[in-house]
C-alpha cells in the first residue's frame, strides 16, 4: 500500500505476530517504529494515513524493552577499572558482546581504584546511544572508594577513602570530574556522607548505598538526603537482624519520603543470593527489584585466573573468587541468565522478570520516558525472546543489531 510521508520520509516498520510487554502485561499487538521511536498506531492511521513500509515477523516471540545493566565491571577479558591504552575500545567490545544477551544500555562500573585510574578512564567514555556498534552507555557507575573497610568485599583496602576535605571536594579530588557519571555507590555511615549524597542527587547522579555497615537509621537518613538505590542487596552489608535490619530494612521502611522509591540491585546468578533470600526481597518490594549482573572481566572467558581492577580473580565453574580466597568477586552471569533465574527462583511472572531488567533500572536512573518501556514515543530498544526467555534478537533504535 502507498504510505503517506507527510510527516517523515523515514520508513515505518511494523513488528507482527508478537506479544509485546506494555502496561505490565504481555499483549498480542503489533509494534510500530519510525526513526528509532515507537509510534502510536492510531495517530499514524488517522492523522497521517500512514502504513508500514516494512514488516518484521516475530514468529510468536515476546517483544520486551531492551535490558539495562546498571552494574557491570567488564567482560570478555576487558576490565573497566584498568587504565589501558584503549579504554574506549574495551568498553566498545563489551558493548558489542552484551547485545547477544538483550542488553541495549549499560553503566560501565569501576570498582575502588586509585585516583589516577579515574582521571584516566572517566574522560574517555561519553554517554551515548547504542546502535550496530553496541549497547548505549548511560554513564559510569563508580562503586567506591568511599566504602567501609569492614565490607570491602573484593575492593582493595589500600585505595579506600573517607570524606575529609568537605564532600564534593573529596569526590572531585578522587574522580577528577563527574560529567560522565550516572551513579555512585558509597557507605552512608562515613562521616560527612549526607552532604555528599545531597549534592550528588541535586546533580542528577543516582546515589546507591553499599559496601557498608550502616544501621537502618543511617540508611533512612541517606534516602531522605537523596539516595535511591542499594548496591547488590544482602552482599557486602550487615546481615538482616530483627532488632536492626540495617540497609536491608529499607525495603519495608516507613521513613521513606512519599515522593521517592528505593530500588535495590540483585545479582540473580544463583550464587550471590540464596533463592529464599531472593524470594524474600521480591515479595517484600517487587517494584524496586533491579537485576544487575555485576559481571567482571571473566564473563565469557574460560576458567582460570584473570585481572579485576587492582587484583587477580579466579574462575571456578560459575564462581569468581579473589584469587587464593573464598571471597566472591562479582559474577560471570549474563543479564538474560539473571532474568531466567529470577523467574525460576522467585516464581514471579514473565512480565515481572522482564521489567526487573528494563523498566525498573530505567525508573531508577530517571530515564523511563525513553528507555525500559515500549510506550509510544519511547526509544525502540527491543529484545525478542522465546517463551523460556532465551534471546532471539536485539534491536537498538528499531534497527536489528544481533540475531541468534
Amino acid at each position: 500500500m502507498p504510505s503517506n510521508k507527510s510527516v517523515s520520509e523515514e520508513p515505518i516498520v511494523q513488528f507482527v505476530n508478537c506479544r509485546i510487554l506494555r502496561e505490565h502485561k504481555l499483549q498480542r499487538e503489533d509494534l510500530w517504529v519510525r526513526e528509532g521511536t515507537i509510534l502510536d498506531p492510531e495517530k499514524l492511521f488517522f492523522d497521517e494515513k500512514g502504513y508500514a513500509d516494512e514488516t518484521v515477523d516475530c514468529k510468536g516471540c515476546i517483544v520486551a524493552p531492551g535490558f539495562i545493566d546498571v552494574q557491570i565491571n567488564g567482560g570478555y577479558g576487558i576490565d573497566f577499572s584498568q587504565a589501558t591504552e584503549d579504554v574506549r575500545g574495551g568498553v566498545s567490545l563489551v558493548a558489542k558482546k552484551i547485545l547477544e544477551h538483550g542488553v541495549t544500555s549499560f553503566c560501565p562500573t569501576l570498582v575502588t581504584s586509585p585516583p589516577n585510574i579515574y582521571h584516566k578512564v572517566l574522560p574517555e567514555v561519553r554517554v551515548h546511544n547504542g546502535g550496530r556498534e553496541g549497547a548505549g552507555v548511560l554513564g559510569f557507575h563508580l562503586e567506591g572508594p568511599f566504602i567501609s573497610p569492614e565490607k570491602k568485599g573484593a575492593h582493595p583496602e589500600k585505595y579506600l577513602r573517607t570524606f575529609k576535605l568537605g564532600g564534593m571536594r573529596d569526590l572531585l579530588d578522587t574522580y577528577g570530574a563527574l560529567d560522565n557519571v550516572a551513579m555512585v555507590t558509597l557507605a552512608p555511615e562515613l562521616a560527612n556522607s549526607q552532604v555528599v549524597i545531597q549534592e550528588l542527587a541535586q546533580m542528577g547522579i543516582t546515589v546507591s548505598l553499599g559496601h557498608s555497615v550502616a544501621n537502618l537509621t543511617q540508611a533512612e537518613e541517606a534516602v531522605q538526603h537523596g539516595a535511591s538505590f542499594i548496591t547488590h542487596l544482602f552482599n557486602a552489608m550487615l546481615p538482616f537482624h530483627h532488632r536492626d535490619p540495617g540497609i536491608v530494612g529499607l525495603l519495608t521502611s516507613d521513613q521513606i519520603p512519599h515522593d521517592r522509591k528505593v530500588f535495590y540491585g540483585m545479582i540473580a546468578d544463583g550464587i550471590h543470593t540464596n533463592p529464599a533470600a531472593l524470594r524474600i526481597a521480591h515479595r517484600a518490594h517487587p517494584s524496586g527489584l533491579v537485576l544487575v549482573t555485576d559481571a567482571i572481566t571473566a564473563m565469557g572467558l574460560p576458567p582460570g585466573r584473570h585481572p579485576l581492577g587492582q587484583q587477580v580473580i579466579e574462575i571456578q565453574g560459575l564462581h569468581a573468587y579473589v584469587a587464593g580466597t573464598t571471597t566472591l568477586s562479582g559474577s560471570i552471569a549474563t543479564m538474560d541468565m539473571c532474568v531466567r533465574h529470577l523467574k525460576q527462583a522467585s516464581g514471579c511472572s514473565v512480565e515481572e522478570a522482564l521489567e526487573a531488567a528494563s523498566l525498573h533500572p530505567a525508573q531508577l536512573l530517571g530515564i523511563s520516558q525513553h528507555k525500559g518501556t515500549l510506550s509510544y514515543g519511547a526509544d525502540a530498544d527491543l529484545v525478542l525472546l522465546d517463551d523460556v526467555m532465551n534471546v532471539k534478537a536485539t534491536y537498538v533504535s528499531g534497527e536489528e543489531v544481533w540475531r541468534n
